[in-house]
């Protein structure tokens, strides 16, 4: 149980600040700036609930494999991601979320605003350091449930956090200081799984 609350709460952590200032938070701020909140809102945690699953499913996949290897595939993993959230904390500030804040947001079916909002998270999710962390901590903690639903209640907070106050913070948050801080704890993620590949 302790265990299970550990990986949950470390999930949320890891997720949410390497979240907050990335890809799918700008992305729902634009959707929002399109079509309603509420829709928009539905079809992107639905997205994030298969993203997750799919990356819960390649964890518990790793798990079978011998304990070094594990730690070695855990490694790589948080090691793509460290470097991907880097790249993007170090890079020149897109602008986006400022361009498309200009128009206003439209009355679309909320079917079809879901399903919009639902594809396009799902494309812009596949492959992202918080579907290669899920897959990496559903590895190193083998609590695929916990891990899963820390992983998407994270992402649910930043897509909240998005359509509720997104266009009033975007401004004001250092985007590019949080994206190096979680490039980081990434980092450190990699060199601790190493050392258990290595010497475990």
């Amino acid at each position: 149980m302790a265990t299970s609350f550990i990986a949950l709460a470390t999930t949320f952590a890891i997720i949410f600040l390497a979240e907050l200032p990335d890809k799918t938070m700008v992305a729902t701020l634009v959707l929002t700036t399109r079509y309603r909140a509420w829709p928009v809102f539905v079809g992107v945690v639905s997205a994030f609930a298969v993203q997750c699953v799919v990356a819960v499913a390649f964890g518990s996949a790793i798990t079978l494999l011998p304990d070094q290897l594990v730690a070695a595939v855990v490694a790589v993993l948080f090691g793509v991601g460290a470097f991907m959230l880097l790249r993007e904390g170090f890079s020149k500030p897109d602008d986006d979320e400022t361009d498309a804040s200009r128009s206003g947001a439209a009355a679309t079916p909320f079917l079809r605003s879901a399903l919009t909002s639902f594809g396009v998270l799902f494309a812009a999710e596949w492959g992202d350091a918080s579907q290669l962390a899920t897959a990496g901590l559903t590895a190193r903690y083998g609590t695929p449930i916990a891990v899963g639903l820390g992983a998407w209640l994270a992402l649910t907070a930043v897509a909240g956090i998005a359509v509720l106050v997104g266009r009033k913070i975007a401004g004001r948050i250092p985007t590019h200081l949080i994206q190096r801080v979680a490039g980081f704890v990434f980092a450190a993620f990699t060199l601790v799984a190493l050392w258990a590949a290595v010497f475990g």
